[in-house]
């Protein structure tokens, strides 16, 4: 019996199963049986079309049979069987992908994304056994043959008796080392959630015999252990069906037998597509946040399935970073899976697909937005941070997919609105959208900055999220109207009349403003009257760009660049404090500086911002109380 060499490419990607030290040897059942299945597909719809064919349902199935004693594992199949030339066709060469561009990009991989990918296919069972068999009579052939191989040396083909057409291969799992546990793979409850993981929507019967506690015959309480042949796969996967079948209570199974979260799903989206690319799926959008949300070790994505067979647990290309919270799979049958899986992510299809499903999470929540307020907020409290990072990440490129659906506190209605809800209600004498930055609602509505604002009757968006006022930064306006922080330099509110008033004063005192902007060098851009402060004797607001709660969350980073704002202290010159800053400058101008430094620092702890020295600040303290 004459043993062949497997040509190049096959021989290299065979050593490397051989030789697998990677963690998901798993993968190579799910290829056996998609294989199985091809097979079972090539016999069936020869029989829709061949009468002398027809044969019972039930005769089309793959069988999987551990054997723990002979250390085998057995793949059979109803399939249509392979000629002694199409075992050598399909067994000798990479049948799918043989090419020297394949081989090139392999040698590059690392194992994660080489196991990983269709295309290995029948070589993956060299990762769990050492010596492969694999015994075919082709459909019309009076003859059946046995091929074998023990790795990268060779394989044999030889006439040999099988009495049905179909496939049978017989792996000789590998014995255990120090490292590597290959038991797992002869036994039945592995081999089940193998399964159940990569091919439960097959839609061919995957049967084995399954160990199962049976009561005695005549007895109550005795129990015996039998071999019962069982059905592992469901089959029929549930976005094959007509939506008009499905309950909420049907999709509800679904999110929990595929451990998308533990909580109960807010909405789902079952899309299915019959175009240019051909697709279905079931999208989730969870309510609760998973505890690791906001963690580096999260990866979102949706499973990818390729007729019914997961080929990517997570796919991240089919969701774009600002809707990773969704859950869900994607099956298609149109995916070009004769490339490895880092190309299949960027490819053409692929591409289409996340297009049209970044499209359908828009309008679902748009819908959820408009027709259930309660079922959006709550889905906003979990996920809303999500979508603002969305408007900021990208140089703002999804700002106009994703500004709709921002909701802030409002200081009017005592809960979330929508910019939209805020801008339809604005005064027409208002400019801008105004918004206060805290770390909490009970904080900003303490700000002597919203005093003005909320005179005029406006109302303030609260900012508490780290990441709102970046991504207002970014959005920049909202129906042509501006935003505007209560801290900033120019509120826009001023009649011509108040901005005079303003100017005397500020020229009245200029000489007492300059004293205390020289005590506060280097800490302040200046020291002006507030026209925002009512009752309030102080605050801070700032100049430019950055505003104080951005120094905060800036000055919180790893990569602290010492950015910082421009902070103006401002003074209330109605307040009785600004009389003893004037009796101070002209009497006693040791007092004045420390009253400047007081309200410095009192104005920093309104803020929220860390004390510069607050030692001297107490000793400033115990001075006031004692000259008092």
């Amino acid at each position: 019996m004459e043993k062949k060499q497997f040509q190049a490419e096959s021989k290299r990607l065979l050593e490397m199963m051989i030789n697998s030290i990677y963690s998901q040897r798993e993968i190579f059942l799910r290829e056996l049986i998609s294989n199985a299945s091809d097979a079972i597909d090539k016999i069936y719809y020869k029989a829709l079309t061949d009468e002398s064919l027809r044969f019972d349902q039930d005769s089309y199935y793959i069988k999987i049979v551990p054997n723990k004693d002979e250390r085998t594992l057995k793949i059979i199949d109803t399939g249509i069987g392979m000629t002694k030339e199409e075992l050598e066709n399909n067994l000798g060469v990479i049948a799918k992908s043989g090419s020297l561009a394949f081989k090139s990009e392999v040698e590059q991989k690392d194992g994660h994304d080489i196991i990983g990918q269709f295309g290995v296919g029948f070589y993956s069972a060299f990762m769990v056994a050492d010596k492969v068999t694999v015994v075919s009579k082709a459909l019309g052939s009076e003859e059946a043959y046995k091929w074998e191989s023990s790795g990268a040396d060779g394989y044999t083909i030889e006439p040999c008796e099988k009495d049905t057409v179909g496939t049978e291969i017989t792996l000789s799992i590998k014995a255990n080392t120090e490292e590597d546990n290959y038991d797992e793979y002869l036994d039945e409850y592995r081999l089940q959630s193998i399964i159940k993981k990569y091919s439960d929507f097959i839609r061919y019967p995957i049967k084995m015999d399954v160990t199962t506690r049976k009561r005695k015959e005549g007895s109550d309480n005795e129990f015996e252990t039998v071999q019962e042949e069982q059905i592992i796969n469901s089959m029929v996967p549930i976005w094959r069906k007509n939506k008009n079948e499905l309950t909420p209570e049907d999709y509800e199974k679904f999110y929990n037998e595929k451990h998308y979260g533990f909580d109960k799903p807010l909405k789902h989206i079952h899309i299915s597509v019959d175009g240019a690319v051909r697709y279905n799926a079931i999208l989730f959008i969870p309510e609760k946040i998973p505890f690791d949300y906001y963690t580096r070790e999260y990866e979102k994505g949706l499973e990818l399935y390729s007729n019914g067979v997961l080929i990517m647990s997570k796919c991240p290309d089919l969701l774009p970073d600002y809707y990773s919270f969704v859950k869900g799979m994607v099956d298609s049958e149109d995916l070009s899976l004769n490339i490895s899986r880092e190309i299949l992510q960027h490819d053409r299809q692929l591409k289409l697909i996340a297009k049209n499903i970044k499209s359908k999470i828009t309008g679902q929540l748009q819908s959820m937005l408009k027709d259930d307020r309660e079922k959006y907020e709550a889905f906003y409290q979990s996920f809303g941070r999500q979508l603002k990072y969305g408007v900021y990440s990208d140089f703002g490129s999804n700002k106009d997919t994703l500004q709709d659906l921002l909701m802030f506190y409002s200081s009017k209605d005592k809960k979330l609105v929508t910019l939209d809800e805020y801008v339809s209600r604005m005064p027409e004498d208002q400019k801008y959208i105004y918004y206060a930055s805290g770390e909490s609602i009970e904080r900003i509505e303490k700000l002597p900055q919203t005093e003005l604002v909320a005179e005029k009757g406006y109302e303030i968006l609260y900012f508490t999220d780290e990441i709102d006022e970046f991504a207002i930064k970014m959005l920049m306006s909202y129906k042509d109207k501006e935003f505007k922080s209560v801290s900033s330099g120019d509120l826009g509110i001023d009649s011509k009349e108040d901005e005079k008033d303003t100017e005397a004063t500020e020229k009245e005192h200029k000489e007492l403003f300059d004293a205390m902007k020289q005590f506060l060098t280097g800490k302040v851009k200046d020291v002006r009257v507030s026209k925002r402060l009512k009752s309030h004797p102080v605050c801070l607001s700032t100049d430019g760009e950055v505003t104080i709660e951005m120094e905060k969350i800036l000055r919180a980073m790893p990569n602290n660049q010492n950015i910082q704002a421009e902070k103006v202290l401002e003074i209330n010159p109605n307040h009785e404090v600004f009389q003893s800053l004037q009796a101070a400058y002209e009497k006693d101008k040791e007092k004045l500086e420390l009253y400047t430094h007081l309200l410095y620092n009192q104005a920093l702890l309104i803020e929220g911002l860390p004390l510069q020295d607050p030692v001297e600040f107490s000793n400033h303290i115990c001075k006031i109380m004692v000259t008092s």
